[in-house]
């Protein structure tokens, strides 16, 4: 479920038709994700993708580092909009959806951009230098948002951003009764806190929680 949620199902069409094409490929992504997997909702879509290349764009980066890839989708929207010389690491723990990733990575332009890391995030985060990352985004279990954050702020320069998915998760943080609702909560209310970012909730999709450091 996308949150366009939040809008009627012909505002929600609307608005997907007002973001852009996407590649051949990526329409092939899509496809294969929701016939192929058991969670085809966690696919970022059409419109956030387009949202994250943007801002990876006119952000300036040249350091991307994405918590969570799943089939591949959104690494390939932001690697797009990356410099030629630019790169975006990628964090995935389960084989079969980075096997299905790298495909895609293989046959798309940008894929030589990306270098996808299979394993626990933490491991790879603590492999990567202290201000080092102009965009982060987080989009991987819920309960480990947390410390996904207080490592991102780390690896982050002064100035950069993260972007943060599923904020609102499916509107669960009004009355969170499980685990995963929990953490969003506290990872909400510890963004809202930190008085070393600037922070804006955006309603994109499931809820973006796009995050500058000072």
């Amino acid at each position: 479920m996308a949150v366009e949620m939040f809008l009627p199902e012909d505002l929600r069409r609307y608005v997907e038709e007002h973001a852009g094409p996407v590649p051949p490929l990526l329409e092939e992504l899509e496809r294969e994700t929701r016939k192929r997997t058991d969670s085809p909702g966690m696919l970022t879509g059409k419109v956030e993708g387009a949202f994250l290349r943007m801002l990876v764009r006119i952000s300036g980066a040249r350091m991307v580092l994405e918590i969570g890839t799943f089939t591949g989708y959104s690494a390939l929207m932001m690697a797009e909009g990356l410099p030629a010389d630019g790169e975006l690491v990628t964090c995935e723990i389960s084989e079969e959806h980075a096997a299905l990733a790298q495909r895609y990575f293989d046959r798309s332009p940008y894929g030589r951009k990306i270098r996808l890391a299979i394993g626990p995030a933490a491991d790879t985060l603590r492999g990567i230098p202290d201000g080092s990352v102009d965009f982060v985004f987080i989009d991987a279990d819920k309960e480990r948002y947390p410390f996904y954050y207080e490592e991102s702020l780390r690896v982050l320069r002064s100035g950069g951003l993260i972007a943060a998915d599923n904020v609102l998760w499916y509107g669960r943080v009004l009355s969170p009764e499980d685990e995963s609702s929990r953490a969003i909560v506290r990872f909400n209310r510890t963004v809202m806190g930190d008085d070393g970012v600037e922070k804006v909730m955006l309603p994109v999709r499931d809820g973006v929680y796009l995050i500058r450091k000072r």
